[in-house]
């Protein structure tokens, strides 16, 4: 989407503070979450590069569950996310868990579920949810918005950490990272990656069966002007014949009856 330059980010080159930094420096009592303030969220944080994998798992929770509530940007999202990206290097969460450990919980990587939630984090907060809020609450919304703003203002930092994982041995976290990498390429300064990530979405098609990096990598391509009929296969094709379906019959719902209805 195209902005005047009035309205946009105000782009320049950003940092990554350092994980220490960013919890001495942010005054997390004074910021909003979904459930009051951020006070309790440094201790959480911390906990994000415990040794421990049960007690990394507890952490994601407490961490960044309240200020992703209902899929909305709170003024405490900003500095956690800078934190997340922060840590993706960390040697207690750089490298895939073993799945023999018995210590381990079920589900993803710590590594994993960090670039699953800066990656979703990053959509709700990309030109398309920024156009429909905008649709719905009027052009002054961006303006307004401090929050949103302030999270696109933050995609170069974030962009920075996960750019590195893009090439990781282990294919969960570099197809994590890739669908985490796609919507923060939308700040003006990142656009030029957008042909590197084009060769990553490629090369996951050929390997991955994971539906929802499948789903996000062929509408992004789609987007970018990319051909993708030979990229996909018979999995991507039912499925896309299903969202059509979806999609069709969600409108005849709201869009109500094609006949007067018998009564």
């Amino acid at each position: 989407m195209t902005r005047n330059r009035s309205r946009t980010e105000r782009p320049h080159p950003a940092e990554l503070p350092s994980r220490q930094t960013l919890l001495e420096s942010t005054d997390w009592a004074s910021l909003a979450t979904a459930c009051g303030t951020g006070e309790s969220l440094p201790a959480g944080l911390i906990r994000l590069t415990d040794p421990d994998p049960v007690v990394r798992e507890s952490a994601v929770r407490d961490a960044l569950a309240p200020v992703t509530h209902q899929n909305s940007i709170y003024e405490a999202t900003v500095p956690v996310a800078l934190y997340v990206a922060a840590v993706l290097d960390h040697p207690a969460i750089a490298t895939d868990r073993s799945p023999h450990d018995a210590k381990t919980p079920p589900g993803d990587p710590t590594l994993v579920r960090l670039l699953d939630w800066l990656g979703d984090t990053a959509y709700d907060a990309d030109d398309k949810c920024l156009a429909l809020a905008e649709c719905h609450d009027g052009e002054d919304f961006f303006d307004e918005n401090q929050e949103m703003r302030a999270f696109r203002d933050a995609r170069p930092a974030i962009f920075s950490a996960v750019q590195v994982l893009l090439g990781h041995e282990n294919a969960d976290i570099r197809h994590a990272a890739l669908v985490a990498a796609i919507p923060l390429i939308e700040h003006p300064l990142l656009t030029r990656h957008r042909t590197d990530l084009s060769g990553h979405a490629r090369r996951l098609l050929a390997t991955s069966t994971d539906r929802h990096h499948r789903d996000r990598v062929l509408d992004t391509l789609k987007a970018w002007g990319h051909d993708t009929s030979s990229l996909e296969n018979a999995s991507d094709i039912a499925a896309r014949e299903h969202y059509a379906r979806f999609r069709a019959a969600r409108a005849s719902w709201e869009g109500g009856y094609s006949e007067d209805p018998p009564f």
